[in-house]
């Protein structure tokens, strides 16, 4: 198997899945362990096959699955096959369209589609969805038909979509200059002590924690991508906030990673630690109100609820609302009553 020992750069026959460069302030890990933090769905059984079948590469040697990584070390997760992200099928799965012409398209995704193929997810997209039913979508800088941004799985709200070249370069670069306009409402952990603020501090991936984003700060501030939040406190109900977001940025997870930098983890955001009460009583009974909030937004309760940006044909300013779905709805309204009854 001398071919294993190449990567895809010179060999057809091998694809890229994955690549990390380890931090430098990694102690060794077994190769196995490490990869379990950074690949989303990976089992530690699936990472130690691929090291037996010579797919995980260092510096471009194929290693076991007990090789200790040390830092700088550049990983590679090479297979024989194509990432499935890349063999994309159209799948009949109905879309709501709010509005929709020649150039672009808006769309309300709903909490739990995953907008673009990835990791763990081939299947059931917005992409699968769009390129069912609609022919010759451009693909943007990343070979995503139609896509001009993106929400997470579990975020409910706006999208826009280009249906023509024009249409994808403009609403990108509207993107990329900060001229389009996104309004997210997010349920909050905690009373925020301002009515409003900015939050601004560079986000990269969490050195330790591959699935999580993270703010830098101090001497780690080169890292990461620049981020800005605007917030507004909209309604204060006793241990949690419903808050409006502006973005000026588009960074992943950026709401759910700075709302936590500045002390209000996401309700219910398990990923980032709000799926456990944050703020509260010790009382029995406050704990199974919480937990009734949980079975009713299991979620991040997270909604991308104005979308706003220049046409790219026309010209003119356009802007959509959506309504906040029943289950944040349902949550926001138990969070009332709960407060009511502590006046």
């Amino acid at each position: 198997m001398d071919e294993l020992n190449h990567f895809p750069e010179q060999d057809n026959d091998l694809y890229e899945h994955h690549s990390f460069t380890v931090e430098k302030g990694q102690h060794p890990l077994r190769i196995d362990k490490y990869l379990m933090n950074f690949i989303e769905n990976a089992t530690r059984n699936k990472i130690q096959s691929a090291a037996k079948e010579g797919s995980i590469f260092v510096n471009g040697t194929p290693v076991k699955s007990n090789y200790k990584v040390k830092p700088f070390d550049e990983i590679k997760v090479l297979l024989s096959h194509p990432p499935h992200e890349h063999l994309l099928v159209g799948e009949d799965i109905p879309i709501h369209v709010v509005y929709e012409d020649d150039n672009l398209l808006v769309v309300d995704k709903p909490a739990g589609m995953v907008v673009h193929p990835g990791h763990g997810n081939y299947s059931g997209t917005l992409i699968n969805a769009l390129i069912f039913h609609f022919d010759n979508l451009p693909k943007n800088s990343s070979d995503r038909p139609g896509l001009v941004h993106r929400i997470d799985k579990d975020t409910s709200g706006l999208l826009v979509v280009a249906k023509t070249e024009n249409a994808m370069t403009h609403l990108s670069n509207q993107f990329a200059k900060k001229t389009s306009e996104r309004e997210y409402i997010a349920l909050v952990w905690g009373n925020m002590e301002g009515d409003e603020g900015t939050i601004e501090g560079n986000i990269g991936r969490h050195p330790k924690n591959r699935l999580q984003n993270t703010v830098f700060e101090g001497d780690d501030e080169e890292k990461g991508k620049p981020a800005v939040t605007h917030y507004k406190a909209l309604e204060r109900l006793g241990y949690v906030t419903l808050v409006s977001c502006k973005l000026e940025t588009g960074r992943t997870h950026q709401i759910r990673v700075h709302m936590k930098h500045i002390g209000h983890t996401l309700f219910n955001d398990e990923r980032y630690g709000g799926e456990r009460i944050l703020k509260g009583t010790i009382f029995t009974k406050y704990k199974q109100f919480v937990d009734n909030c949980f079975k009713i937004l299991p979620r991040q309760a997270l909604h991308a609820k104005t979308l706003g940006f220049e046409h790219p044909k026309t010209g003119k300013w356009m802007s959509f609302t959506s309504e906040t779905p029943d289950d944040m709805q349902q949550c926001i309204e138990k969070w009332r009553g709960y407060t009511k009854h502590q006046i």
